[in-house]
């Protein structure tokens, strides 16, 4: 089964990145949308790459619009509201589907790793997060309504 090196996605500002390149640190994959009742998210998940980042943790956004079409813009209107809104620093990706024929590999590979409730794979909705180990492993799906805040034991306990 491959792991989460195996994939790589387009940075919200175009260019490719291997997945590889965070080898060995401990990821929260989140999608996002700017235009959700979660999205004051952006501040806890911004706080826990501001905290444990240096610890070894990093927050990935994938913003995605497959949810009440919360996430309307560009990657250029995305990111100005992000980093406006909201002081995100944390590495955000092009917009991406998570779910149906066209989901980004990722995602497909992530929803089987762990599935959610009663063993579905589909997300349900915008901020649903993945917690992957440093060796790429997936270890837990979080829901959209867990608070960014509550993942802190969970993530320090796959720090590097």
């Amino acid at each position: 089964m491959p792991n989460v090196h195996d994939f790589e996605a387009r940075t919200i500002d175009g260019a490719t990145r291997s997945l590889a390149d965070y080898d060995g640190k401990t990821l929260l994959v989140v999608n996002v949308a700017s235009r959700c009742g979660f999205t004051p998210q952006y501040s806890g998940l911004e706080k826990l790459w501001r905290e444990l980042g240096p610890r070894g943790l990093v927050v990935l956004g994938f913003p995605c619009d497959q949810f009440g079409h919360q996430e309307p813009g560009d990657e250029a209107e995305i990111e100005k509201f992000c980093r406006t809104s909201y002081d995100v620093t944390f590495p955000m990706f092009a917009k991406v589907e998570v779910n149906g024929a066209n989901a980004h590999p990722l995602f497909s590979h992530l929803k089987q790793a762990a599935p959610g409730l009663l063993g579905s794979e589909s997300i349900k909705w915008n901020f649903t997060k993945f917690l992957v180990a440093p060796d790429g492993r997936v270890v837990k799906r979080y829901a959209p309504n867990d608070a960014p805040e509550s993942l802190v034991k969970d993530i320090e306990k796959v720090l590097p």
